[in-house]
């Protein structure tokens, strides 16, 4: 996807710089150029950023779930000791 952006970015470079002035060469690129290819990029890029967010909640709820079971169990060798000593 991103041979494609390159080629797209390429050919609206080379369509600026056949503009007359400055400023059209620079407006050029910006509106047929970065400004098409950032959005095409950022609405195929919205699947990713789902999946690795949804994967940092999954850690973290997991991170969670593990410290909350190390915190609530008992230790052992303190339930053996009352135990040899009763």
């Amino acid at each position: 996807m991103y041979i494609v952006a390159i080629g797209w970015l390429y050919v609206a470079l080379m369509m600026a710089i056949t503009e007359h002035n400055v400023v059209a060469g620079i407006a050029t690129f910006l509106m047929y150029g970065m400004a098409p290819v950032a959005l095409v990029l950022y609405i195929m890029g919205t699947p990713g950023r789902r999946r690795r967010k949804a994967a940092a909640e999954r850690a973290q709820a997991a991170a969670g779930a593990a410290a909350e079971a190390s915190d609530s169990t008992p230790p052992q060798a303190d339930g053996a000791a009352k135990g040899k000593d009763d």
